[in-house]
C-alpha cells in the first residue's frame, strides 16, 4: 500500500510518520500494493484531526477522528477503519480477496455485536422521485438549507451534470461532481 501523508497547519515529526506506516501496515493483508492511502493531519485550535482515505479498485474506505493529541486521533481512526471492514465483511468479500479478509478478521478482536450487524441487509425504506432543477452551487446550498437536509442533489446549470452539495461536520459545505 502506498501511503501519502499531508499536514495542514502543523509540522509532522518523523516518528509520527513511522507510526502512521506501522498502524496502516496491518491493512496490508487486505489491500494490495496498488492501494493508495492518503493521511491528512490538521491542527485547528487545540484539536488535531487525522483523516485516512484508502482507495483500491474503485472502492473508498474513509475515516476521520479528532483528539487533543494526533497519536490518539490516529489510533481512533485506525480502529474505525477496522470496524468498518469487520462490519461490511460480507459485502467486501465480493470485492476483495475473501481468504485474506478472513485471515485479517481472525487476528482482530471481533465481538458478538459485529456478527449481528454483518448479517443485516441494506434496506431501502423509502424511494423518492423528484425533478432535478438546473441551479448554481449557491442556489443549491440555499435550497438545501431551506428544506433542512444535509445534502441536496441538483443539475449544475453551467455543466449540465448532476451534482450534490452537502453540509460537512464542521459546518462548511462540500460539492460532489461526477467524473468520467
Amino acid at each position: 500500500m502506498k501511503i501519502a501523508i499531508t499536514s495542514r497547519k502543523v509540522n509532522l515529526r518523523d516518528n509520527f510518520k513511522e507510526r502512521v506506516e506501522k498502524k496502516l501496515s496491518k491493512f496490508n493483508r487486505i489491500f494490495g500494493e496498488d492501494a493508495q492511502a492518503n493521511v491528512t493531519v490538521t491542527l485547528e485550535k487545540n484539536r488535531q484531526t487525522v483523516e485516512v482515505t484508502i482507495r483500491q479498485n474503485g472502492m473508498v474506505y474513509r475515516a476521520e477522528q479528532t483528539a487533543e493529541e494526533m497519536n490518539d486521533a490516529l489510533d481512533a481512526v485506525v480502529d474505525v477503519l477496522g470496524r468498518q471492514i469487520r462490519k461490511n465483511k460480507c459485502r467486501l468479500e465480493k470485492k476483495m480477496r475473501a481468504a485474506v479478509l478472513d485471515d485479517f478478521l481472525a487476528h482482530e478482536d471481533v465481538s458478538d455485536e459485529t456478527d449481528d450487524v454483518e448479517e443485516q441487509e441494506y434496506q431501502v425504506v423509502r424511494s423518492k422521485r423528484f425533478p432535478v432543477k438546473p441551479l448554481d452551487v449557491e442556489e443549491a446550498i440555499l435550497q438545501m438549507n431551506m428544506v433542512g437536509h444535509q445534502f441536496y442533489m441538483y443539475r449544475n446549470a453551467e455543466t449540465g451534470e448532476i451534482n450534490v452539495v452537502y453540509r460537512r461536520k464542521d459546518g462548511t459545505y462540500g460539492l460532489l461532481e461526477p467524473e468520467v
